[in-house]
């Protein structure tokens, strides 16, 4: 397996003139609030570990004072840690010198803040082109550079325009652009959307899943909204008090909350809508043909099963045959619509109920992983809108 993008090892911040009694007190169980009031001293984060795989989006999400926004400021250093470790890409970024610790913000790590910090006098081709002039790069490069970039957030037209000719939506599009625009392995994006209308903010949402699909960068996003949480992170880590108190993929959250502070989350979201085929598929329900004839599929379906899937050499999905082929010296496959890991659970429910059998789940690569059927998503109905079904 790669390494981690971003490994946290045992990162604590406290905020004040004597940290270690603080730290002592934590030790003992105070609370960050009893610690604030015997001590003076405000805990930003206490012994916390992870690590965020490339690739993915790991969201920070918790209420004002979680620590959430504190834990991403030591990520990329703007705040100094008390004790503990960042690592990016094997260095440890709390004892890399200065210098390159600015080197690195302005060449491959990204930071997307909730106020959308564009420069009133400057187009917004400069404003997108800001982060790649100030790492050096010369006019008619970083231009085309950013031209693509704007390009890819739907904001090539409004190039020569200035910041308040525009929206607050397509403000903050120049600021995710301006991000973009260095090509960063690593971006860190801080309460991003939260000033946006839920139109809005569900628009750029959109953008964020989209260019991730084409080019799977690493992003950590810090949001206080569950449903946004939901709906763009791979895992989940909440935070209450300065520590992490669970961190999992949106389904193991939902299904699996570690307590009554993570439980409380839920309350008046439905969060079936943000389940897919991936989460919901079982992968052992089906028997699993590979070799077509009389004794493989007389293997297979030796139980109750009525049917099995016919894979080929590389695991992609041929179709199924059924218990009647049994004895037959050259079984007939019949087709079978496939579903994708990432299918929403009404694409689900719409193609399951209309099939007669459980239906198939495979990967970007048409790959198999499992299959859902019928009582796999009325338990899920059930469980998940309960009176609403």
């Amino acid at each position: 397996m790669d390494s981690p993008k971003v490994v946290v090892e045992g990162l604590c911040k406290v905020f004040g003139n004597n940290p270690n009694a603080a730290a002592d007190l934590l030790a003992r169980g105070v609370t960050k609030d009893e610690i604030f009031a015997r001590t003076g001293q405000v805990i930003g984060v206490h012994n916390i570990s992870f690590d965020v795989q490339e690739g993915e989006i790991f969201v920070l999400m918790g209420l004002s004072g979680s620590g959430k926004s504190t834990l991403i400021r030591l990520i990329n250093r703007l705040v100094e840690p008390t004790a503990g470790k960042v690592i990016i890409d094997g260095r440890d970024i709390a004892a890399v010198r200065r210098s390159e610790l600015t080197s690195l913000r302005r060449t491959d790590m990204s930071m997307v803040f909730q106020s959308f910090a564009l420069m009133p006098q400057r187009t917004v081709l400069s404003n997108a082109a800001f982060g790649l002039e100030v790492a050096g790069v010369g006019r008619k490069e970083r231009e085309k550079r950013a031209l693509d970039v704007l390009e890819q957030v739907g904001l090539a037209t409004f190039a020569q325009k200035l910041p308040s000719e525009l929206s607050g939506g397509m403000q903050q599009r120049v600021g995710l652009a301006r991000a973009l625009a260095v090509n960063p392995s690593l971006m860190i994006m801080d309460e991003a959307f939260s000033a946006l209308d839920p139109l809005k903010r569900k628009e750029m949402q959109n953008v964020l899943l989209e260019l991730q699909r084409n080019q799977q960068r690493t992003i950590m996003f810090v949001s206080h909204d569950l449903e946004e949480a939901l709906r763009i992170g791979n895992r989940i880590a909440i935070m209450k008090g300065g520590r992490v108190v669970q961190i999992g993929t949106p389904q193991e959250i939902i299904s699996d909350p570690a307590d009554d502070y993570v439980r409380a989350f839920f309350e008046g979201v439905d969060t079936s809508r943000y389940m897919t085929a991936g989460d919901l598929m079982q992968t052992d329900n089906v028997p699993l043909v590979r070799n077509l004839d009389a004794s493989s599929v007389a293997a297979s379906l030796n139980g109750s099963a009525k049917y099995a899937f016919v894979l080929d050499a590389e695991r992609r999905i041929r179709g199924f045959v059924t218990r009647d082929a049994i004895g037959n010296a050259s079984p007939s496959i019949r087709k079978v619509e496939c579903l994708s890991r990432a299918a929403t659970l009404d694409h689900v429910v719409s193609r399951v109920c209309a099939s007669a059998t459980a239906l198939p789940v495979v990967d970007d690569e048409d790959r198999y992983c499992g299959s859902v059927d019928q009582a796999v998503v009325l338990k899920v109905l059930m469980r998940n809108r309960g009176s609403h079904v």
